[in-house]
């Protein structure tokens, strides 16, 4: 079981301030749904095609063309509720969010507002000192992303790609739980974690498939839990909402500036205005990109051309009946069935690709031996090449093997280190470039003692150094080793120096 402590963690302070400051957090983070075709029209959501070619003609605002609701990413949207544990409304509907974008043709983003899919739900956030928070999740709807307007190609325009209009996204709002920088990349960590293991979203950060909104404010102690008490936001300090955060080192920097910035304000007995902010990391500050629009800003209403959705109990229950094991689940059945710490078993589980090549190495096999050769060996060469486990050129079948000949004493850890890198490098079968390269271990304790008494014939002082201190045997070790090659079987090595020594 995860060993967790749900006491109210320590919230971040702000060192340097008059007062002792407290950090107040809620995300929306908007996940690209893992999709083939948009929300309401048939184009292709493939990344990096040519400009304005994955655009049918409903993305493109034409008259007369009418949207028609992708089943899919509904489907989508339900997994990922289910997923983090929420409420599942059978009814929902589309509203029209009223704005200008150049990017976007319609001159209205079509979402849901007052009628989400997805109701509350949770996420179980574990911080490094075993601690753990759970961050409550306010609603997930769907919405359309824009396009992109590209301002760098030419100095007196700029151009406008619709590729990415019309592209579902899921908007996942939480309420204001998180408590500091290193907490809200945690929980957005642990969100993508999640969202892979569902297959609902990518979680490619780069690519603009998994961004966030940070909404920052400021209280004094105790605010907040007048807040959790009351759920009246009136405790909380005004907030302001930092835009397209796609890095998880941006977010942790942007949290941090921005309530310096506001205690600033406040404690120089000024004001701070409820706005929308870009986090500048070349210059370490924010700055202001508009106001902060509230929901009749937009003027929201009901979509004309959408009838409101409704959907089975029967359909979200065949759903939930082929969710795949979720990551917390994993971790739990990898540390009671293959022995693992909790350390390693986050590790083995901190993606799904991982998760399944580490689980295709262990069966049958040692767990622990099988962690420690994904985890040191295999991750360790991946991360100094800047490769992930998809990259792999050794195939959980091969590392299976070296496992297998350590396993049976046919080889060594020293000699199973080398022909890791000989897989690695030039691939093959374990089995078979141990034969052909005469890589076996020396088992023969005949052949082992022939080669030891050899080297204490020639060595008569540091025998008896060694019998005086046998801290000193090690010595002898090393010269065995050396004399065959690195082949001789360790433990019959030390078992006959022992005797030796002691006779």
């Amino acid at each position: 079981m995860l060993d967790l402590t749900f006491d109210m963690p320590k919230p971040k302070t702000i060192a340097g301030a008059k007062h002792d400051w407290e950090l107040v957090i809620g995300m929306e983070v908007h996940a690209q749904v893992s999709s083939n075709a948009k929300l309401f029209s048939g184009a292709s959501t493939q990344f990096g095609a040519e400009p304005n070619s994955n655009v049918a003609f409903v993305d493109a605002a034409m008259p007369g063309m009418l949207p028609v609701i992708n089943e899919y990413c509904v489907e989508q949207a339900v997994r990922t509720g289910l997923g983090l544990k929420a409420e599942i409304n059978l009814k929902s509907a589309f509203d029209r969010k009223n704005y200008f974008y150049p990017d976007l043709p319609q001159g209205y983003q079509i979402s849901q507002l007052y009628q989400p899919i997805v109701g509350e739900g949770e996420v179980l956030v574990e911080m490094g000192d075993g601690t753990a928070r759970m961050v409550r999740i306010e609603r997930i709807h769907m919405e359309q992303d824009a396009g992109k307007s590209i301002h760098d190609m030419d100095p007196h325009m700029s151009f406008v790609d619709l590729n990415r209009t019309g592209v579902c996204l899921m908007e996942i709002v939480s309420r204001p739980d998180i408590r500091g920088p290193e907490e809200a990349a945690a929980y957005i960590v642990k969100l993508r974690q999640i969202l892979r293991y569902l297959g609902t979203c990518d979680g490619n950060m780069q690519n603009g498939n998994l961004r966030a909104d940070v909404n920052v404010s400021i209280c004094l102690p105790g605010a907040y839990e007048k807040y959790q008490e009351t759920q009246d936001f009136s405790h909380l300090g005004t907030r302001c909402e930092i835009k397209n955060m796609n890095s998880m080192r941006f977010i942790q920097q942007a949290i941090e500036v921005e309530a310096r910035r506001q205690i600033a304000i406040v404690e120089g007995g000024g004001k701070v205005d409820q706005e929308t902010r870009l986090y500048d990391p070349d210059k370490g500050e924010t700055r202001s990109m508009r106001s902060k629009e509230e929901a009749h800003d937009y003027r929201y209403f009901p979509d004309p051309d959408l009838l409101p959705l409704e959907i089975e109990q029967a359909w979200v229950d065949d759903i939930a009946a082929k969710l795949p094991e979720l990551p917390d689940d994993k971790k739990t059945r990898f540390i009671s069935e293959f022995g693992l710490t909790d350390y390693d078993a986050s590790v083995l589980t901190a993606d799904v690709e991982s998760a399944a090549y580490f689980e295709e190495v262990a069966k049958g096999r040692n767990g622990k031996l099988a962690a420690n050769w994904v985890i040191n060996e295999l991750f360790g060469r991946l991360k100094k090449e800047d490769h992930d486990i998809t990259a792999s050129p050794v195939s959980p079948a091969q590392l299976g093997g070296i496992i297998d000949l350590i396993a049976s004493d046919a080889i060594s850890g020293k000699i199973a280190k080398d022909l890791f890198e000989i897989v690695y490098t030039e691939g093959g079968d374990p089995a078979q470039i141990v034969e052909e390269r005469g890589m076996k271990q020396v088992t023969d304790t005949g052949a082992i003692e022939a080669a030891l008494d050899e080297i204490i014939a020639a060595n008569p002082a540091q025998v008896e150094k060694a019998k005086v201190n046998p801290k000193l045997a090690g010595w002898f070790v090393g010269q065995v080793m050396k004399a065959t090659g690195g082949k001789a079987n360790p433990k019959a090595v030390n078992e006959l120096i022992s005797k030796k020594l002691n006779s």
